[in-house]
């Protein structure tokens, strides 16, 4: 099927398409389901094992189940990703990742989440997001990249079985995948006791799903290609930033799977939001929430170039592959944004007890 697409459209259109498809998916059941890695986080950092959390769970471990089990059955091959076979900074996954989840506590939402609401009408995140893709750009390319760098050369390790965690210990996909079933069992144990409701539930799945499908369809590209292509998955930091640099730099833009993701996202939310009844315009409240955003904003585009993705592209993505730096980005992810949430919480406490009766 993909031959006779790419033999009727070529590479790049099918790659776009691809992209786009997943996008859609992405971005309409992310929106349904709530997926939300801050959400998770805060509720994670006042001691509950809540809604929020159990759809995390719900979405990270049917990723991994749906991914591993791809690998398992000779759907998909990992071995070329970027995020196993090229060489990996854990500096960069513990900086990034902590600098990037107090960011997505201050700005309200991760990468993904901001470009979520985004197309929900919310003004806040979509002014956010931008600011976070010009400073990932920065971070990338320009005036940042130089900083980006030297924190990233602190402390790297070869590509290959060193950056494969399940590899590493003499595991295989089978034991990925029997590892990612019993996550996913306890995240419905959860998501029941927590009286998610079961299209919540589903759609949180299916964001997983929708990553998995991301790494599946950009593998069997890698089979049929007359070109040289890597399989990857949803991410956002990058594929972000290149999306906006081409648009305002270029006149026309390369088509590919990124391309086509970062506005499937956003028209799927879109879509979802206008179907449920729940788009409406949203706006900063005054300076300083504005400045709160902004920073948070500054601290993801920096961190998520530092960590090789966001909560969706390391967390998520790298993640259900078992690359050993996504999970240390990701565990980063989760402390910084706790701490960071604990903080806030006794700034406001000692604030509150400071006031006059």
């Amino acid at each position: 099927m993909l031959e006779a697409l790419i033999d009727r459209h070529g590479d790049a259109a099918v790659l776009f398409g691809g992209g786009l498809a997943v996008g859609l998916a992405f971005g309409a059941l992310a929106q349904h389901s709530r997926f939300c890695l801050r959400a998770a986080t805060a509720e994670f950092a006042g001691r509950t094992l809540g809604p929020r959390i159990s759809v995390w769970l719900l979405t990270f471990f049917g990723a991994v189940v749906a991914v591993q089990g791809a690998i398992l059955w000779g759907w998909l091959d990992t071995s070329d990703a970027r995020q196993i076979a090229a060489v990996g900074s854990v500096s960069g996954a513990l900086v990034g990742g902590l600098m990037f989840g107090v960011g997505m506590i201050l700005a309200r939402g991760c990468a993904s989440r901001l470009l979520v609401l985004s197309a929900t009408g919310n003004l806040r995140a979509l002014v956010t997001g931008l600011i976070l893709t010009i400073v990932a750009q920065a971070s990338l390319r320009g005036g940042l990249a130089p900083a980006r760098e030297a924190i990233s050369d602190l402390w790297t390790i070869p590509g290959g079985q060193a950056r494969d965690l399940l590899g590493a210990v003499g595991l295989g996909p089978g034991a990925g995948f029997a590892l990612g079933l019993a996550g996913l069992v306890l995240a419905v144990v959860l998501a029941v006791r927590n009286t998610v409701g079961i299209s919540r539930g589903v759609a949180a799945v299916g964001v997983g799903l929708a990553v998995a499908a991301g790494w599946v369809f950009t593998y069997a590209m890698t089979q049929v290609s007359f070109e040289p292509l890597i399989a990857g998955s949803v991410s956002f930091t990058g594929p972000s930033a290149d999306t906006l640099m081409g648009f305002v730099n270029e006149r026309s833009m390369p088509l590919d799977f990124n391309v086509g993701l970062v506005p499937g996202v956003f028209l799927g939310s879109a879509v979802m939001a206008l179907v449920t009844r729940e788009w409406q315009l949203q706006g900063f409240e005054g300076g300083p929430s504005m400045l709160r955003y902004f920073a948070g904003a500054a601290l993801m585009g920096f961190g998520a170039m530092l960590a090789g993705g966001c909560a969706v592209g390391a967390g998520v993505t790298g993640g259900a592959i078992f690359a050993m730096t996504a999970w240390l980005a990701l565990g980063a992810m989760w402390f910084g944004a706790v701490v960071t949430v604990l903080i806030e919480g006794r700034i406001e406490a000692a604030g509150t007890t400071g006031q006059p009766a």
